[in-house]
């Protein structure tokens, strides 16, 4: 894992964020002699979640660039559409099939054993440490970058009460609140947290109502990690206070959604990631059947640079990074 993880610093990701496929007029029956073709099928968030599928998208898109591989994008409407999609890939005869998302736990093993002659890989789930021969799970430390996020949120509150968002009521989600709560304890034991799930990756609307009780209750800070779900936050804080009210983003900078009241985003590398594998696929050099895990100590997770922490604030999330990183600290997964 170290020999390519520290590769990942380096790799740009400026990517187009359009979905589309190579010039190849055969990508539909098959993969033409010489080319590399790559499928990605989302979860149920959608391409344009402004979060975590669109992350893992931007990745794909730039090997498409960079690397000249053929990609196809499939959106799932629902969670019964990931086997027929990650089938449909496969029965393409793409060289690389990704699933974006601890959903497809049981989806992957399951076509990937239909399929053995294809390689296939997941994003935020290592199968329960039993990944097939011809599967790579990639998984991060979210616990790590929410705990840097809990510090900011901690350190920013006035009203010593923060708010956080789930999607699903899952390991991966409970990753991300459990750093998050230590970090806002740790930098501020008088503050709370509180914690609600939307039980959906997907429903603004209801992310929207979930921050609005938040706010109302005395949050003014809140942190999502519920792919789609996180719209309605930013809807919901744009409309109060600015300087008062606070959102905080999740995988991808997403201070774009509300510029005046996205407090930081939680940054997870998932288009570094999606790029580099499927990068190492190409070249023949991937190692199936293992689990590559990354976190602060590799830059595969973190807070974005465009923030609006103030300086007094980051110099502390910065020693709490520099802590974790030598070991001092151990942020709780659970």
């Amino acid at each position: 894992m170290k020999r390519w993880l520290g590769s990942l610093v380096a790799v740009s990701l400026v990517a187009t964020l359009a979905v589309g496929c190579g010039g190849n007029k055969d990508k539909d029956k098959g993969t033409a002699k010489g080319d590399f073709s790559v499928g990605l099928v989302t979860d149920t968030g959608g391409l344009n979640d402004e979060s975590f599928n669109q992350s893992a998208n931007m990745g794909v898109q730039k090997a498409k660039n960079d690397l000249k591989v053929d990609v196809k994008a499939q959106e799932s409407k629902k969670d019964e559409d990931y086997v027929p999609n990650l089938t449909r890939f496969a029965k393409d005869k793409r060289n690389l099939i990704w699933g974006i998302g601890f959903k497809f736990d049981k989806a992957i093993p399951e076509v990937a054993e239909k399929f053995k002659d294809s390689k296939f890989a997941i994003v935020d789930s290592n199968l329960g440490g039993k990944i097939p021969s011809n599967v790579v799970a990639v998984t991060f430390k979210d616990e790590e970058g929410s705990f840097l996020a809990g510090v900011a949120a901690g350190l920013t509150t006035k009203s010593n009460q923060v708010g956080f968002i789930g999607g699903m009521s899952s390991p991966t989600i409970k990753k991300f609140e459990a750093g998050f709560t230590a970090g806002v304890k740790q930098a501020n034991p008088k503050a709370t947290v509180k914690v609600v799930y939307a039980e959906s990756f997907s429903d603004a609307t209801k992310g929207r109502s979930l921050a609005k009780s938040l706010y109302d209750g005395g949050a003014d800070v809140v942190y999502h990690a519920a792919g789609g779900v996180g719209k309605g936050l930013f809807d919901e804080v744009k409309s109060r206070q600015a300087g008062k009210y606070w959102a905080i983003g999740v995988d991808m900078d997403q201070s774009r959604l509300a510029p005046e009241h996205t407090l930081t985003s939680m940054v997870k590398r998932v288009d570094v990631a999606t790029f580099e594998i499927t990068k190492q696929a190409k070249e023949g050099t991937l190692k199936l059947g293992t689990e590559v895990n990354f976190g602060l100590k590799d830059d595969g997770v973190g807070l974005s640079k465009n923030s609006k922490i103030s300086p007094e604030v980051m110099k502390q999330v910065e020693e709490f990074k520099q802590k974790i990183i030598k070991g001092e600290i151990t942020v709780p997964s659970k």
